[in-house]
């Protein structure tokens, strides 16, 4: 497994992809749960996203625990770790509400839609799902933010002016 890159851990780089992938994810699938047009045009990209996040939530799963176990112990990085940890949960959930938007799709382009109800069903399990994926892709980051620059800051910075009054 590939550790450091140019001397950063690779976990630095790699937690940008799922910052950035699975909020975007999540909008991009509700936009298609709920509106026939962007699904005839996106479900496919939506869907190749959500495995994209899914896929790539082990690696940084992975590489942050081999940074946890290569750096000072904090009360800090062992919760941001164990946040991330449950981050696999949430790109499931993501990848299962794509799944379910291109299954109504393909149905309805065969001529045999689901019912009403089965689509908003699948509707609000998506909103569900992308809302709480954000929230906790959100968490995650704050903690990891917090373990990273909690000692790198002056306790008097923390009231919001650039010269800490």
């Amino acid at each position: 497994m590939l550790t450091t890159f140019n001397g950063l851990p690779v976990h630095a780089l790699l937690v940008h992809f799922i910052v950035a992938i699975a909020p975007l994810t999540g909008l991009l699938v509700i936009l298609c749960a709920i509106w026939p047009a962007a699904r005839q045009r996106m479900v496919w990209l939506v869907l190749a996203m959500a495995a994209a996040t899914a896929g790539m939530t082990p690696l940084v799963t992975n590489s942050g625990e081999w940074l946890e176990h290569n750096i000072e112990e904090s009360a800090l990085v062992q919760r941001h770790a164990e946040m991330g940890d449950t981050m696999i949960y949430f790109a499931l959930a993501l990848l299962i509400g794509a799944i379910l938007v291109a299954t109504a799709h393909v149905r309805a382009s065969r001529g045999t839609p689901l019912s009403t109800a089965l689509t908003a069903g699948i509707a609000v399990f998506v909103v569900v799902a992308a809302a709480a994926t954000t929230v906790q892709v959100v968490r995650i980051g704050h903690s990891g933010a917090e373990s990273v620059w909690s000692d790198a800051l002056p306790s008097s910075a923390s009231g919001g002016t650039e010269s800490g009054e």
